[in-house]
């Protein structure tokens, strides 16, 4: 056996070493290496790839959900916005704000030389939706014969209502008095705040004495939950008449919110006050009144 370089069996016997032999064997070693390297390469690339694709796959798949988020998102939004605009839009087209004002004086006999200062519903600063009307006299039920001016006292508005006399119907007796009421409405510009009436709306100013007590329950009046308060107030009245002369007399002032969004919602907060009198008056009287608040619906916009 004859062993040429690098170890390598040419020939077994006592023949010398043939370097073509040596050179060829060589080369089909490289030969093979080179595939065994190129086998290894295209497997890497193979592998490589296989990764490539399934990260693409991976990343196309969170992309895709993603965006189908995005979208669902979007579409909430989007409805949640337009309803909103909606339900807003329908609230102000049909939003309404109203004063309704009632006063009465009852009497069962004569009275003369009249002279009555009566509190008309302000707000602190002393706006009042009703003054305009008894400026312009535009109060349904106001006697021709009666001058009514106003008065502003800084502390509280008055309208001073005066008659040479009143003179009640014929027929009318204690069991039957007769009643004179004046009454308006007016319309407001602003909402009108019917939770907190004793900071912003108009009540018979001035308020003294304002305690909270226990709401008489209403049918009529089933939702929202109402506030009540007693409150005094002040009266002026100046007159003669009959020892057993009576004389009652009331005023009431509503504010109310209306507004139809799918179905009709309203507000609203009344104040109340009522004095009764025996004989002749000269002078400023306490009066009692009344005030409830936070009545009706409050899930609307701005309320």
């Amino acid at each position: 056996m004859v062993i040429c370089s690098g170890g390598i069996i040419l020939s077994r016997g006592k023949q010398p070493c043939d370097y073509r032999q040596v050179f060829n064997h060589d080369l089909s070693i490289l030969v093979k290496k080179r595939n065994l390297t190129g086998y290894a390469q295209s497997k890497k690339s193979i592998l490589k790839g296989d990764h490539k694709k399934k990260g693409v796959i991976i990343m196309d798949r969170i992309i895709r959900n993603t965006l189908g988020l995005f979208m669902i998102i979007f579409v909430v939004f989007f409805s949640v916005v337009s309803y909103q605009i909606v339900v807003e839009n329908a609230y102000l087209s049909s939003l309404s704000s109203t004063y309704s004002y009632t006063c009465t004086i009852t009497i069962d006999s004569p009275l003369s030389n009249v002279t009555l200062f009566i509190p008309v519903p302000a707000d602190t600063s002393g706006n009042s939706p009703i003054v305009e009307r008894f400026s312009a006299r535009d109060i349904a039920g106001l006697p021709d014969d009666w001058v009514v001016t106003l008065y502003d006292t800084g502390k509280a508005t008055m309208v001073r209502i005066s008659a040479q006399v009143i003179t009640p119907p014929r027929n009318t007796t204690p069991e039957n008095p007769f009643t004179f009421t004046l009454s308006s409405e007016a319309e407001s510009v602003r909402l009108i705040d019917t939770r907190e009436p004793i900071k912003n709306s108009a009540l018979f100013r001035p308020l003294r004495e304002v305690r909270q007590v226990s709401c008489v329950p209403d049918s009529s009046k089933t939702n929202g939950t109402p506030l009540c308060y007693n409150y005094q107030t002040s009266l002026y009245a100046d007159y003669r008449a009959s020892p057993d002369a009576l004389v009652f007399i009331t005023s009431s002032i509503t504010g109310k919110n209306r507004w139809k969004i799918f179905e009709p919602g309203s507000n609203e907060y009344t104040a109340s006050m009522s004095l009764l009198m025996a004989g002749e008056k000269k002078g400023w009287e306490n009066v009692k009144g009344f005030l409830q608040s936070t009545t009706g619906l409050y899930d609307a916009p701005d309320t």
